[in-house]
């Protein structure tokens, strides 16, 4: 099993989640202390398990080709992939940092799409596998204040549910799992230089045991998509069954990003 962005939020509770039924697990993510402290945790809890524990920033190319080519000469058989690990940003694109928005788009786009390349054929030849590749509810429509991220994640959703078709009958499944708002570092990370982090609407919180239960659970039951939480569900629902005629109407009418 391998899950990126393992360090915090969202990728540290499924490493915690799946650190019972798993024998060996690889965690990355930019913060070497942080994983540290969380295979320290899961290996008191599981004794068993094994726990490999890689510092690689997603974001930089000769650093993931360097992970890519440890991954072969290491020999793991991976039959998990959680790709979690994501950037964002608020605030209007036109004020937006250059290299954030890169930064972003190689980390959720390039990061994401190399390492299913990467690992993709031996699930195949093995006739088993799965992929758990964290969406974003914000990735069903564009979302103004997060241009670059939301048409991220739009193209993590189209890409699995692409990718699964392709892999109708090898043993493979792919999942996407599409959360509204969670309370995780990530809103603090996103937020520019003096500015608050905006959540959303306090009913449509979930917590990250909840995603990561929901996501896991699509997954076992080789669903393709998953939207966690009944509200958030609803809402997109709601949404998707909007014209979009209707929604750039109703887009008129919000603050403009700062």
């Amino acid at each position: 099993m391998l899950i990126t962005g393992a360090s915090a939020g969202i990728g540290r509770e499924f490493a915690r989640q799946l650190a019972n039924p798993a024998r060996s697990m690889i965690l990355v993510a930019r913060r070497d202390d942080r994983l540290v402290e969380l295979a320290d945790e899961l290996q008191r809890q599981y004794p068993k398990l094994v726990v490999h524990i890689r510092r690689v920033d997603l974001a930089d190319l000769v650093q993931l080709q360097d992970f890519l080519e440890w991954l072969d000469r290491e020999n793991l058989e991976i039959d998990l992939l959680i790709n979690n690990a994501g950037l964002g940003d608020s605030g209007s694109f036109a004020k937006s940092d250059p290299v954030r928005n890169n930064q972003i788009t190689l980390v959720n786009v390039t990061a994401l799409t190399s390492l299913t390349r990467h690992l993709l054929p031996r699930m195949i030849s093995r006739g088993r596998g799965g992929i758990l590749n964290v969406s974003s509810s914000a990735g069903f429509l564009p979302i103004p204040g997060s241009a670059v991220y939301a048409a991220s994640k739009a193209y993590v959703t189209s890409f699995s549910e692409a990718l699964r078709v392709e892999l109708r009958g090898t043993g493979v499944s792919v999942c996407a799992v599409c959360p509204g708002p969670v309370v995780t570092e990530f809103q603090q990370v996103a937020k520019r230089e003096g500015a608050k982090p905006n959540i959303g609407p306090k009913f449509l919180v979930v917590s990250v045991q909840q995603v990561v239960r929901d996501a896991i659970a699509a997954l076992e039951s080789d669903r393709p998509l998953v939207i966690p939480g009944l509200a958030m569900k609803l809402v997109m629902f709601l949404t998707r069954l909007t014209p979009m005629p209707t929604l750039r109407l109703l887009s008129r009418l919000s603050p403009r990003p700062d």
